[in-house]
């Protein structure tokens, strides 16, 4: 085991730290029990003591989605410890109200992971925006699945929730981070909010990004050394020239105190977008939760689902695109569609990424987007026959099954197309989905990503993602029915009770 291991792990010499499993789960098969042991062992292995790493060599420090999705799993082996990961992540919120997308851990060496914290600069670099002072965070996002996940962390166990004061603690820190999105970051000035980078969005290396990559100058490859090759085979991570690119944004945005405007890379996301408009509604369930009502947020949700179709979708395709900002025009007459911040409405990128399926999670999508996005999900461009969903279209000409965000199928896109399907009443595919999901992710020793024709591990293994989402999913299917916690943040959905929805529907 090396250094940045042993700093980030606990000896297992007493168990695992966990609440046991469900009395169902201990008097069903060995392998049900199986499964949610070994997956609560990863997440054992990977936590810090206030937070869970990814993984423990590759990605050692706290990751701002990764941690909400962590917690979804982690509120079936212990709720207390579900909120303190999202706890620890909202600690390091900046006072803009961004939620940087790494929270250093400094007992972890500097070259143990780049960009390291002396890259980022943030306590000097973003004292204009609030940087916090007393740890050391990265100067970028990535996508608002927080509140969705604070509200399925509160379900886990209300009474605890409410006795800790979880919510009302979290709630003022979850309405800053949205407020920023929606007035800092709306480039295009159509309601949306933008990326500026493409850690930003999550699906780093995705083709999507290949068109406004290509503008971008990249650093010098030898003014940094990349960490991630250490750990991860290059055939499998992003080439040096993209990395270099990566760079240059970083180190720009970082030079510019990290002001929003004027970036030369900026682009509307499908999947960042609709993560924002569910939690959102999840933002309003909480609000109800806490005494207020939540009638603004579920229309601003249902706003901000008008945008995204009005800006993002492809009629041809059936499939939500990202959108160019700095991409010249998408109009016909060669005009501008809208005055934006910056003076351009940009262009459609035509490239089909699992992101443009994430908007399937969402209730208020019109009904015939949603049986296209199905249709889409079936078809050629995703429809691998393994039940696994990949990232990126099979028929694309920059289709890697192995290569990150290029091909390979990820764990938490295919959590999130299983809620998007179970909401829109496609049980069966949703099942299937679930049931690969679950299946692969045991199977590849809960791999980063996967083949998606064949589930061959790719990247890291033990990734704490994979696990906590294949316990989520595990649990969930075989619960009993009466015992399933009816989570959805919104009202439509087969997870609501039915005097949740109708206490919804009056808010």
């Amino acid at each position: 085991m090396d250094r940045t291991a042993q700093l980030t792990t606990h000896a297992l010499d007493r168990g695992i730290a966990y609440d046991p499993p469900p009395a169902r789960a201990a008097t069903g098969t060995g392998a049900r029990r199986s499964l949610h042991v070994r997956a609560a062992q990863v997440l054992e292995e990977n936590w810090t003591g206030g937070s869970t790493v990814p993984s423990r060599n590759l990605y050692p420090h706290q990751w701002s989605w990764d941690s909400a999705f962590i917690a979804i799993g982690l509120r079936h082996l212990s709720p207390l410890r579900a909120q303190t990961e999202l706890e620890t992540l909202l600690a390091a919120q900046w006072g803009d109200g961004r939620i940087p997308h790494i929270v250093f851990n400094p007992s972890v060496p500097l070259d143990a992971y780049f960009p390291s914290p002396d890259f980022w600069r943030s306590s000097t670099a973003g004292r204009a925006a609030g940087a916090p002072r007393t740890v050391q965070t990265s100067g970028i996002v990535q996508p608002p699945v927080h509140a969705l996940a604070a509200w399925l962390v509160h379900l886990a166990d209300p009474g605890l929730s409410r006795a800790r004061g979880f919510l009302a603690g979290v709630y003022p820190r979850l309405a800053a981070w949205h407020r920023y999105l929606l007035h800092r970051r709306d480039l295009g000035g159509g309601g949306l909010a933008s990326v500026v980078h493409p850690w930003e969005q999550g699906m780093d290396n995705s083709p999507c990004w290949d068109a406004p990559l290509a503008r971008v100058t990249p650093a010098p490859a030898r003014s940094f050394r990349r960490a991630d090759l250490d750990h991860g085979a290059a055939e499998d991570r992003p080439t040096d020239l993209d990395y270099g690119r990566y760079v240059r944004l970083a180190a720009d945005y970082r030079d510019s105190g990290y002001t929003d405007r004027t970036r030369d890379f900026a682009v509307e996301d499908p999947a960042f977008n609709a993560l924002l408009i569910a939690s959102e509604h999840a933002l309003a369930r909480i609000a109800r939760e806490l005494g207020a009502p939540g009638t603004a947020r579920h229309a601003r949700a249902e706003r901000l689902t008008a945008a995204l179709v009005d800006r993002l979708w492809d009629p041809e395709k059936e499939i939500f695109l990202c959108r160019d900002l700095r991409g010249g025009t998408d109009r016909s007459d060669g005009t501008d569609g809208r005055d934006s911040a910056d003076g351009t409405d940009g262009a459609l990128i035509p490239e089909r990424g699992v992101s443009g399926l994430v908007p399937l999670l969402l209730p208020g999508l019109p009904r015939e987007i949603a049986a296209a996005l199905v249709r889409t999900l079936d078809g050629p461009h995703f429809g691998t026959g393994s039940g696994l969903v990949p990232s990126y279209d099979l028929l694309g000409e920059a289709f890697d099954p192995h290569r990150y965000w290029r091909g390979p199928a990820w764990f938490n896109t295919g959590w999130l197309l299983e809620r998007g399907l179970r909401e829109h009443g496609e049980r069966e595919r949703a099942d299937a989905l679930a049931e690969a999901a679950v299946r692969t992710a045991d199977a590849s020793g809960f791999a980063e990503y996967v083949d998606p024709y064949t589930g061959e591990a790719c990247g890291a293994t033990g990734f704490s993602w994979t696990a906590a989402l294949a316990l989520d999913l595990h649990h969930r299917r075989h619960a009993a029915p009466h015992d399933v916690p009816r989570d959805a943040p919104h009202g439509t959905s087969h997870e609501e009770p039915h005097n949740e929805r109708q206490n919804l529907h009056k808010s």
